[in-house]
């Protein structure tokens, strides 16, 4: 294996990259340096997402350019804003110890007043998303005449996120003479017609086979039923207490909704979708990056470059209909050689597309099944008892305090200090599980549906007399079900035990049904608040009386099997969809 020194890069680039913690290149690394050290051919290289492309494209470019010229001569496309900022900051990094050079991002959702001043002070490298680079070089602020290096970095994601046109547009705009270097994990039409249309002969290079997934992604398929979908993602979750997963789904709508659910049902979760604003987007992605949150439900167009490392599973809570696309959404996990784990919830009818992505990726699928109630509990409370045994322990601070607790607990024996110990944390969780129902779609006929005491969206609740209410605030005031049953929570006049039910936000108002014995204190409350600094105004929707609902508990989610603590409700997003909250019973949202 080819060392970074035998490479042939500078002693100055080596010095860098050794600090970042480089120690051997990767497979992609060790093809692409040299060719492009050595020659001045165009490059394909298909590799997977976290094979090292950053440094395999970015290493030999930095190597080869004048840093004594301010004229801009090399130009990096990548699909999103988060992958331009991530390039550019390793570019920094590996020139750490090198003459100045100058690398500037340029990207939509921020001022290009400010990108037009950084270029007009002379740039060596831009890395920047089309749209933003078709907006400067019409502008005549970018100018390509003297680039000698393009880089379309995800060039499938590009052209799957429809920068078809753009990349057209900018690289008719750049010499005929520039060296062209295309990244892709797949080789599609589209990308084929690039090579062809702007590439001169170029050398094609392959850290794997085409349209391959990462080698040390194992991939899971279960199947249930429709109704079932949300429950088996749930105890997926549930079984995996050090879950750090992406949640892809179909639609925005789709994506709001599953998070608003996981938010309310205990989980740390949230999503990213097109109808986040950028700061919204930013914030989001800056909790996941932390691992503030521990599931990130998103579409793909969303996730486009998204880059995170130590990602645990990837979740298809649908399966893409372009089926390349689920070996994007699989590269999430895997990367830089650690194995990950991509599973799909499936339908009956969705084993066909299975039977494709198998032919499609040249791997085998497994077919799990969704865990039992018993499964997820001894995994869950092991979990929890590991944690408690690995907790450390600040002696001179809890010194002073061992007599007494000692004295409080002296009447129970060791095993009756165990039980109250582990439910304190669990009773909830535990009763949550108790006799739930087998979710797996091939279970034996005739068994009870209904068993799960949890679990039934609809089912197994004793009926209750609920009123609906309609509100002033809605979708325009950046209201959801979750977000309003978190702030409902957080009311010091609402008691505890209060239960809703049906919850429908619209665009600028919302209705929501609560127990009718609570009417008026629901009413009184809401009555004097506000929300977001809006006055709230609450009143009985006319005519639309009283109404008996049955609705079964869910999981309150406990510190000690992983997640962070949320309130205990639940709902849809304008979908209509029911919530249940017994108000005061969980933190507040963040």
């Amino acid at each position: 294996m080819l060392t970074f020194e035998e490479l042939g890069l500078k002693p100055e680039i080596l010095k860098a990259i050794l600090e970042i913690g480089f120690v051997e290149p990767t497979a992609i690394q060790q093809k692409t340096i040299p060719h492009l050290l050595n020659t001045k051919q165009d490059l394909i290289a298909l590799a997977q997402t976290g094979s090292g492309k950053t440094a395999a494209f970015g290493l030999p470019v930095i190597n080869q350019i004048d840093s004594d010229s301010k004229k801009t001569q090399s130009l990096v496309l990548c699909p999103t804003r988060e992958l331009a900022i991530q390039i550019a900051n390793d570019f920094n990094s590996y020139t750490k110890y090198s003459k100045k050079l100058d690398v500037v991002p340029v990207y939509g959702g921020a001022s290009i007043e400010t990108q037009i001043k950084a270029l007009n002070k002379g740039v060596q490298i831009v890395v920047g998303t089309p749209g933003r680079v078709v907006d400067l070089i019409k502008r005549k602020k970018l100018k390509l005449e003297d680039i000698e290096w393009v880089v379309l970095d995800e060039a499938d994601e590009m052209l799957n996120m429809g920068f078809k046109d753009d990349l057209d547009f900018i690289l008719s705009h750049t010499p005929d003479q520039r060296q062209t270097l295309l990244f892709s994990a797949t080789m599609s039409k589209e990308v084929l017609r690039i090579s062809n249309n702007y590439m001169n002969k170029p050398e094609e290079i392959s850290s794997g086979k085409r349209n391959q997934g990462a080698d040390k992604v194992e991939h899971f398929y279960f199947v249930v039923n429709g109704r079932d979908k949300y429950l088996a993602l749930k105890r997926i979750a549930d079984i995996n207490p050090d879950i750090y997963a992406i949640i892809f789904c179909r639609t925005k709508r789709e994506t709001q909704e599953i998070s608003d659910q996981l938010m309310a049902d205990g989980y740390n979760a949230d999503c990213l979708h097109g109808d986040l604003s950028q700061a919204q987007r930013d914030a989001v992605m800056g909790r996941y990056r932390k691992k503030n949150l521990q599931m990130l439900v998103a579409t793909d167009v969303a996730a486009r470059g998204l880059d995170v490392n130590e990602i645990t599973h990837v979740i298809n809570y649908n399966i893409p209909d372009d089926l390349e696309t689920y070996t994007h959404r699989s590269g999430r996990t895997g990367r830089a050689g650690k194995a990950g784990i991509s599973m799909a919830i499936i339908g009956p009818r969705d084993i066909n597309k299975i039977k494709q992505l198998e032919r499609i990726l040249g791997k085998t699928f497994t077919k799990a099944e969704v865990p039992a109630g018993d499964a997820v509990i001894e995994k869950q409370l092991m979990a929890f008892i590991e944690k408690v045994k690995a907790t450390e322990v600040e002696e001179k601070q809890i010194e002073p305090f061992i007599n007494n607790i000692a004295a409080e607990f002296e009447d129970l024996s060791r095993e009756d200090l165990i039980k109250k110990f582990v439910s304190l944390e669990f009773n909830k969780f535990l009763d949550y599980y108790k006799n739930s129902a087998d979710l797996n779609q091939n279970a034996k006929a005739g068994r009870d549906r209904d068993s799960g005491r949890g679990e039934r969206s609809d089912r197994g609740r004793k009926g209750g007399d609920f009123t609906k209410l309609f509100l002033n605030i809605g979708e325009k005031d950046n209201l959801n079900a979750g977000t309003l049953l978190g702030w409902i929570n957080g009311l010091q006049s609402v008691p505890n035990g209060i239960e809703f039910g049906k919850i429908d936000v619209q665009r600028s108002f919302t209705f929501m049904e609560v127990e009718s014995q609570h009417e008026q204190t629901i009413l009184g409350a809401l009555n004097v608040s506000e929300f977001d600094g809006r006055k709230v105004v609450a009143e009985p929707k006319m005519g639309g009386g009283p109404r008996t609902s049955n609705r079964s508990d869910r999981p309150d989610k406990k510190r000690g099997s992983g997640f962070k603590k949320r309130p205990n409700a639940g709902g849809d997003r304008k979908s209509g969809g029911r919530a249940r909250v017994k108000a005061g019973s969980g933190g507040r949202r963040k």
